[in-house]
């Protein structure tokens, strides 16, 4: 099915591949790279899409590969469907590596009369998200100037809370900055990753999608205070037309070994991790 950019604007919606550089499998048992393959070939019946957007924790180890492989997974298929590639930055990223592969953390881009903008909410060395107050002033400058068709902001950490424990110790810790800059210019959508499941909201007048994981499915209702995660992938796919509210379409890229439980962590797990990858101070 295809979405002319006449109509609107049509985004494949990635999000947390872990890619590792030399093959490694993540926690020891999923092939990133395959499951990146099945999510690609799900999505290969789309037709014309207009963007292709990785919302972060591309990389697992943080390494050049695994940068190139992705691009190398990415770029022809964007190239087949006539889409531009946008990428943010996730926790799991390096700044280095990822700029000497993919370019700029922060992009804005023009397509179709929409402007889709990258935000890196990344804090190095910790699993949170944080936007300090120079991109925040960023963001409100470049959405200050109205598009034709208005902006798309796309980020790791969503400025939404999470629904389990460990991802609630990881949340962005400013999302009220986050939502007031896209609220004062035109910004019509954030898309973000991190959760590692499906989710889709409004927050400050402003829809909110959060693609499913690439590399696992994380438990949205797990047992309180834990944490889980199974084998399974899936994408988002977003349309937002011209005039009216998006939609988005979540859909699963399967195999064999779906649901099958990659962790399920206990309160004090959890809290140790929260500890070591949280902030320092509570918000």
């Amino acid at each position: 099915m295809s979405f002319p950019a006449e109509r609107g604007l049509r985004i494949l919606h990635l999000s947390d591949t872990h890619l590792f550089g030399d093959g490694s499998l993540h926690y020891g048992m999923v092939d990133t790279l395959a499951a990146l393959d099945r999510v690609l070939g799900r999505a290969a019946t789309l037709g014309a899409v207009d963007v292709v957007a990785v919302s972060g924790d591309l990389s697992d180890d943080g390494s050049p590969e695994s940068y190139r492989l992705l691009a190398g997974r990415i770029a022809p298929w964007a190239a087949e469907h006539g889409a531009v590639i946008v990428y943010a930055m996730g926790n799991h990223d390096l700044r280095d590596a990822f700029e000497s592969v993919l370019g700029a953390r922060e992009t804005v881009i023009d397509v179709a009369g929409f402007r889709v903008v990258t935000v890196d909410t990344s804090v190095p060395g910790a699993g949170y998200g944080a936007v300090d107050a120079a991109a925040l002033d960023r963001l409100r400058g470049i959405v200050a100037s109205p598009s034709a068709h208005g902006t798309v902001v796309v980020l790791h950490h969503p400025p939404v809370p999470a629904a389990s424990a460990l991802l609630a110790a990881l949340e962005l810790q400013n999302p009220a900055d986050v939502l007031d800059a896209c609220a004062s210019g035109d910004v019509r959508l954030v898309l973000a990753g991190h959760y590692h499941h499906a989710l889709s909201t409004v927050a400050s007048g402003i829809p909110v999608v959060v693609a499913p994981g690439t590399a696992n499915s994380s438990d949205p209702i797990a047992a309180a205070g834990t944490e889980r995660a199974t084998v399974g992938s899936g994408f988002a796919v977003v349309d937002l037309p011209i005039d009216g509210e998006p939609t988005a379409v979540f859909v699963a890229a399967p195999s064999a070994d779906d649901g099958t439980e990659i962790f399920d962590l206990d309160a004090a797990e959890v809290e140790r991790i929260a500890a070591a990858a949280g902030p320092k101070e509570p918000r």
